[in-house]
């Protein structure tokens, strides 16, 4: 075998170990690298959904890990509260949770022995039922939680004897929240209209006595509200009428008559 063949054979054999080494060094995996581990807390969820008026079980609740920094001051951690669980068994639900939901105080209410409407009611209110029909209550699409106006319609005799009688409506309450329909806190799953013969409406006492006294000299109508007028305050420039007939508005049982302007 003469040198230049040698050479050649060399050179074939150091670049497959080559190829060898840095084929085998290719299959290592590569460092893994490090994830930062965020801070957590254990936050108390509504395991299922739990319904307007719903009385809380112990196993519609549950501790689910939470983003610490995403933890809102008003909800419950175990490492503040462990007993919460058995301190909640019990209440009552205000406002629907949904699964997954935080639990949150603010939305539960502790019957001690009272009534559902007693409970969910707002300290300072009253709770009154008055009869409606289709032709009263907007065709049934007025819901529980939605806000209404109250209007009160009456026949009343013509002071000319020989004269027609005198029909008159007056906006008694208005934008006043429905506590339920007949005994139906909440609408039905699945439909948009829950058609009555009584709503039980949120008053202030004052409001009470107005509808009261209301029940007894004529007819009651419920006029739905616009969601997007929940918040909107009542100001009388804002009941217009395009024919520039008056209106009679009575607020907390003291009226005032309003000329609508076109």
């Amino acid at each position: 075998m003469n040198t230049a063949r040698i050479v050649v054979l060399t050179i074939a054999i150091g670049a497959g170990g080559i190829a060898a080494y840095l084929a085998s060094g290719s299959d290592k995996p590569a460092p893994a690298v490090p994830v930062a581990q965020l801070p957590t807390v254990d936050i108390l969820v509504a395991k299922s959904d739990i319904g307007l008026g719903q009385s809380v079980k112990s196993e519609d609740l549950q501790w689910q890990t939470w983003p610490a920094a995403t933890a809102g001051s008003n909800f419950i951690s175990r490492a503040a509260r462990a007993d919460a669980v058995k301190e909640i068994t019990g209440s009552i639900a205000r406002a629907p949770f949904i699964a997954g939901e935080p639990i949150r105080e603010q939305k539960l209410v502790k019957a001690n022995g009272s009534g559902f409407m007693a409970a969910i009611l707002p300290s300072g209110f009253r709770a009154i039922s008055t009869e409606i029909s289709p032709e009263t209550g907007a065709g049934g699409f007025i819901l529980p939680n939605d806000r209404v106006d109250v209007i009160l319609s009456k026949r009343e005799k013509s002071p000319d004897s020989n004269g027609p009688d005198v029909s008159t409506s007056e906006i008694i309450l208005t934008n006043i929240r429905v506590l339920a329909i007949d005994q139906a806190p909440k609408e039905k799953e699945g439909t948009n209209a829950l058609v009555g013969k009584t709503v039980t409406l949120e008053l202030k006492p004052e409001q009470a006595e107005t509808l009261a006294r209301a029940r007894q000299s004529g007819t009651l109508t419920l006029a739905l509200r616009s969601i997007a007028d929940v918040n909107v305050a009542e100001n009388p420039d804002e009941l217009r009428n395009k024919r520039g007939e008056s209106l009679n508005v009575i607020r907390y049982g003291v009226a005032a008559q309003q000329t609508m302007q076109k």
